[in-house]
């Protein structure tokens, strides 16, 4: 092969400095859109084809003193699947690199690794429940102390904070309750205490929010959702800004071996191109469904942070492109009642996750189990792609 026809795989570490970037745009000032079809997807030039090849070899060649002399060794070190789709998520995101992971889970445990013994982490009230298992399970014997706190109030994490708080960690929009939280506020407290921030961007994407642009220190997805987009593929990613913490991440991967196959990282690769498409009609079927559900007497409460009623709407529209196509809400009547519903649905389907083309609604404090805090009567939904008056209309009929 001539030098002018090998391909240079655009590595995670080689990423140009977040400072050139602007919101809504990425490298080269290219807008989200266009990110997202084309990162990660350069042609390969043996063969001209569009679609990104994908690498399943486990080893490679390399020279007699072990010296890396096609730029790859080992998959569990980096193969280059996995680095097209992480310099596509580091451009979406507008970091410095991206380290994928073989699920959310494994990325939010290897960022907790990075922490010394004696290191303290705040966590927001309403998180994913294994975060709040990992945090009740495993931080006491990896010597770390952690604390959850309502981070809606600003002069709450202030007393929360102590000499040893090294992260603080949110969601917005949070799981189950959609709580928003103010992204800039909290990363401007997070650096006057020496501390940094961690968004679980998941709900939100990084077609609908930018937590880097907004003073976080680092970004979590689990790419099973939205990025992957089609309930058939499982993986997790962070988002970084620190070559500090791009080392230290890298070394937890390898050695411990939280890593993406090549076939996972490749379908989510695929899943970015058709994202911001996918995520415009989330968000206006969220909307509909949210909107229809709000004027239902059946319906007690809608969490949905599009809706002008929700205690976090002017901060949703200042730090949010759109409002997604997740939300929750409180059947009267209680728990029976809302498993009423959930049994009477005909397009919604009765699954746990999130984020894929079809219409998902769960029983929230069923499936997190014994330590659930939502409350019994709380319906989470993700509405997917389908008509959304044939939703509404599905929701309409079961809450009858």
């Amino acid at each position: 092969m001539s030098d002018k026809r090998k391909i240079t795989i655009t590595s995670s570490l080689t990423a140009e400095s977040n400072a050139t970037r602007v919101i809504g745009r990425g490298p080269r000032g290219l807008r989200l859109e266009t990110i997202a079809v084309r990162a990660g997807g350069e042609i390969d030039l043996d063969t001209g084809a569009l679609s990104p090849p994908l690498h399943l070899s486990t080893t490679f060649e390399h020279g007699p003193a072990s010296e890396a002399i096609h730029q790859f060794r080992y998959a569990r070190e980096k193969n280059p699947t996995q680095l097209r789709l992480e310099g596509a998520l580091r451009d979406l995101e507008g970091g410095l690199a991206a380290v994928v992971f073989s699920s959310g889970m494994a990325a939010a445990a290897a960022t907790l690794q990075t922490l010394k013994p004696g290191s303290h982490v705040i966590f927001s009230d309403d998180i994913y429940i294994d975060m709040r298992n990992l945090a009740r399970d495993f931080l006491p014997a990896w010597g770390i102390h952690s604390s959850i706190e309502n981070l809606q109030d600003m002069d709450a994490l202030a007393r929360a904070l102590r000499p040893s708080t090294k992260l603080i960690w949110i969601e917005t929009p949070s799981n189950p309750l959609m709580k928003i939280l103010d992204i800039q506020s909290i990363g401007h407290v997070a650096r006057q205490a020496g501390a940094q921030l961690l968004v679980d961007n998941t709900f939100a994407s990084p077609i609908l929010q930018r937590p880097l642009t907004l003073g976080a220190d680092l970004v979590l997805h689990s790419t099973t959702k939205y990025c992957g987009g089609h309930s058939d593929v499982q993986g997790g990613c962070l988002v970084v800004k620190s070559q500090e913490l791009l080392d230290k991440l890298l070394n937890v991967r390898e050695i411990l071996g939280a890593v993406a196959s090549p076939f996972a990282s490749w379908l989510i690769l695929r899943g970015l191109r058709s994202l911001p498409c996918r995520m415009e009609r989330h968000s206006a079927n969220g909307s509909a469904v949210a909107t229809a559900l709000a004027a239902c007497p059946a319906v007690e409460t809608v969490y949905y942070p599009g809706l002008p009623a929700h205690p976090g709407h002017e901060v949703a529209r200042r730090q949010m492109k759109g409002f997604g196509g997740m939300l929750s809400f409180l059947v009267r009547g209680g728990r029976e009642e809302a498993l009423r519903v959930a049994s009477r649905v005909k397009l919604f389907v009765n699954a746990t996750s999130l984020g894929g083309v079809e219409s998902l609604i769960e029983h929230r404090a069923s499936n997190e189990g014994k330590l659930s805090r939502a409350p019994q009567n709380l319906l989470r939904l993700s509405v997917g792609l389908e008509h959304p008056d044939d939703l509404v209309e599905d929701l309409m009929q079961a809450l009858v």
